[in-house]
């Protein structure tokens, strides 16, 4: 039994760090209908930006805040330059671009900063929590309590604000909130900046954690995008839900199975998702008129 605490305490943070990147699946899918596959890169350039800023002597909480804006950038960037010359192509196509971004964001930094492997010190004092026999350390907190934050500001941000609504009307129908005065464009460009700007934070989170690499974001972003089409694409709650299920399956899994078959118990999860309710737990089917 305490065990299986311990695994389900691993696994909450690991699909805390999931959620806030299916999360920022989830954001851009609802602004443009396009999977954004360089949405783990901007998990990797955050933490890998703060790791850096916090190597040339800038105080960590500046540092994480350039992070943000740094990954936030790289995003809107994205949108300029990548997508919106784009605008007129077929899904398939964008979603292309989105993987040759992926490919020149990981080469860009690569360059950068080498193959080596970094780490960030822990936010607060790294002295493990214990609860039961089980333990835990302060920064599993921090990214558990950080991500749950982010989600309520995100929901609120849709829900409550004017620019969350106008982007969620984009969504809907392009052409009808150009009509009734949405600047479409701008909608675009905010989703891929707020997009970018919680992939960093999910790499700042995770970065004190887990090393980071210049190919970190690659299986990070993969598995953002299975726990995207479990909770259902599109769906943000669904994506947080997504998240936190495939964090703790994937570790529970691999704790009482073997840590080899961490990555395929993942996946084969998102198969059976895929076989049974293609349009995941919280997705609704789509229904065609004929």
């Amino acid at each position: 039994m305490d065990q299986l605490l311990q695994f389900f305490i691993s696994g909450l943070t690991v699909g805390s760090i999931y959620a806030l990147v299916a999360l920022g699946f989830s954001i851009i899918y609802n602004a443009s209908d396009v999977v954004n596959f360089a949405q783990g890169e901007f998990v990797m350039i955050g933490a890998m930006s703060a790791i850096f800023m916090l190597k040339a002597g800038i105080p960590y909480p500046l540092a994480i805040f350039l992070a943000i804006l740094t990954s936030a950038t790289v995003g809107l960037c994205l949108e300029k330059f990548a997508i919106e010359p784009a605008k007129r192509a077929t899904v398939v196509t964008t979603i292309i671009i989105t993987i040759g971004a992926s490919i020149f964001l990981r080469g860009a930094a690569l360059l950068i900063w080498g193959k080596d492997i970094y780490g960030l010190p822990p936010f607060t004092d790294n002295t493990p929590i214990h609860i039961g026999r089980a333990t835990m350390l302060p920064q599993n907190l921090w990214v558990m309590l950080g991500t749950a934050f982010l989600v309520i500001v995100v929901k609120y941000f849709f829900d409550k604000t004017r620019v969350g609504k106008a982007i969620l009307a984009c969504s809907y129908n392009k052409k009808a909130a150009y009509l009734v005065g949405i600047n479409v464009k701008t909608m675009l460009l905010i989703a891929y900046g707020l997009s970018a700007a919680l992939g960093a934070v999910a790499g700042v989170l995770i970065a004190p954690i887990t090393f980071m690499t210049y190919g970190a974001g690659v299986m990070l972003g993969l598995k953002g995008f299975c726990a995207a089409i479990l909770g259902g694409m599109g769906n943000s709650m669904g994506a947080v839900l997504g998240g936190v299920i495939l964090g703790i399956v994937e570790t529970v899994g691999a704790g009482f199975i073997s840590s080899g078959y961490k990555d395929a118990i993942a996946f084969f999860v998102i198969l059976l998702v895929l076989f049974f309710k293609p349009s995941g737990i919280l997705g609704k089917g789509e229904v065609e008129r004929v």
